[in-house]
Order: structure tokens, then C-alpha cells, then sequence
């Protein structure tokens, strides 16, 4: 489960955006200024280990909730931690480290996503990027995980 921590926000760059839930609006802060949101992001290493998952049927979970799933067209793709999907019997190949980008990015943004991945790229880090609606999600290699986030505090401390 994705754990909401806070977010800053800056009301003369942000925008305030309703949007419905269970039959009443609620507004919510998004930023979309860029030099904001990578001076604010504040990265975090979260703990475990997360594989990538193909699943022909969502039953094969057997009530696991997934930290977060795509339907394609070959099958749903799901986040669970390793040790869920070994329980499981699960086939993965990419064990991962999740960090979290805690400031509220509008999903409008630009550019956040091109500087965070041109960040890592550049340090030899491959990423994988997954926007919530609140926050924005890297998995990168497992083993990587601590130097991927020395990246992203140089990155938003260097922003201007």
C-alpha cells in the first residue's frame, strides 16, 4: 500500500483541481512548476524488494493487493513484493527498490519525469517511473536503490 506522508505547496504556482469521489468533489493541490517540484521533491527509499509480475488471470494473486497493476494487452502486470510473489509461485526476472517522490506533482506536469530519468540515466541507473495521483513511483534495480536516491538529493538540492 502507498503510504501518503504530506506534500508542499505553493498556491501562487500550483493549481487546484476537483475531482469526484464516491459523489462529492474534493479539491486537491497539484504542482507543476519544475524548479518546485525538484527542489520539494524529498525522494525516499522505501523498504523491500518489488518484482514486476505477468498475469494471465488477476485471480492468480489468491487476494494479494498488488502495490500497483497495468492492464496490457498480454496480460495484467503486477507490483507485489518478491517475497509475495515467491508464496505465489509467481515468474519474475527484475527485483526491484521503490523510492517515492514526496511532492504532490500535478499530472500535468512537465519535465519531472525527463529530469528524474536523465538524472539516473547519467549515473548508470535504469528506472522505471509510475505516477500516482499524488506522488510519483521509481523502481530501479535493487542493489541500486541507495545510490539512486543519493542521485535524486543531489538532483533537487542542485535545482534552480
Amino acid at each position: 500500500m502507498i503510504r501518503i506522508i504530506g506534500f508542499s505547496y505553493i498556491p501562487s504556482r500550483s493549481r487546484l483541481t476537483s475531482i469526484p469521489t464516491l459523489n462529492k468533489a474534493i479539491r486537491m493541490a497539484g504542482e507543476t512548476s519544475l524548479t518546485t517540484l525538484l527542489r520539494s521533491m524529498s525522494p525516499q527509499l522505501n523498504d523491500g524488494a518489488y518484482v514486476f509480475c505477468s498475469l494471465s488471470d488477476a485471480a492468480q494473486l489468491q487476494g494479494v493487493q498488488p502495490l500497483g497493476s497495468f492492464q496490457e494487452a498480454e496480460g495484467l502486470t503486477v507490483i507485489v513484493q518478491r517475497q509475495q510473489a515467491e508464496h505465489l509461485h509467481l515468474p519474475y526476472s527484475y527485483v526491484a527498490a521503490w523510492l517515492t517522490l514526496h511532492v504532490h506533482s500535478a499530472l500535468e506536469a512537465v519535465g519531472l519525469t525527463a529530469a528524474v530519468a536523465s538524472a539516473l540515466a547519467h549515473a548508470g541507473i535504469s528506472c522505471n517511473v509510475i505516477a500516482g495521483f499524488y506522488h510519483d513511483h521509481l523502481f530501479v534495480a535493487h542493489a541500486d536503490g541507495p545510490r539512486a536516491l543519493a542521485v535524486l538529493q543531489q538532483l533537487s538540492e542542485q535545482a534552480e
